[in-house]
């Protein structure tokens, strides 16, 4: 069984305990840890903190000389490896790799959406059906236009 099988049964296992649900993430770790079914191993330290190191740099953003906010560290995914780098030292190919990895994981993310959406409609919904629109063309000029006036 797999790391994330045995994560998604502790979680159905604290659905199944009539805990409150809905419930946060820190809600049911705490309960899996409280519960015993959950421990930290030593040979995931490493990887953890890869994570949080992970989730930092993305969360990273500087002000370029236009006066945007952008975000400073980019990576690219090659099999098992994640290249890091900064937009202001990376090399270009390094930069449109990581640019065309985020849009493909834009594009699965709007696909899952569709998915979800067409089995809500068709299976749970009671009411008229959830229209999702997946062309971002005008969100994006309104967000474009909306940030030369927030001053």
């Amino acid at each position: 069984m797999s790391y994330v099988d045995q994560l998604q049964r502790i979680v159905n296992a604290y659905v199944d305990a009539k805990e409150p649900w809905p419930a946060t993430t820190r809600e049911i770790a705490g309960w899996a840890i409280q519960q015993g079914l959950w421990q930290a191993q030593p040979a995931a330290m490493v990887r953890q903190c890869a994570d949080e190191l992970a989730n930092a740099m993305r969360e990273e953003y500087i002000v370029d000389a236009q006066g945007r906010t952008v975000r400073a560290k980019h990576v690219v995914r090659d099999h098992q490896v994640a290249l890091w780098a900064d937009i202001r030292t990376a090399p270009p190919e390094h930069m449109q790799m990581a640019f065309q990895q985020r849009r493909q994981q834009i594009v699965g993310d709007c696909r899952q959406l569709k998915i979800d959406v067409d089995s809500f409609n068709e299976n749970y919904n009671t009411s008229e059906p959830i229209q999702m629109v997946f062309d971002f063309t005008q969100d994006l000029v309104e967000l474009e236009l909306a940030g030369q006036y927030d001053e």
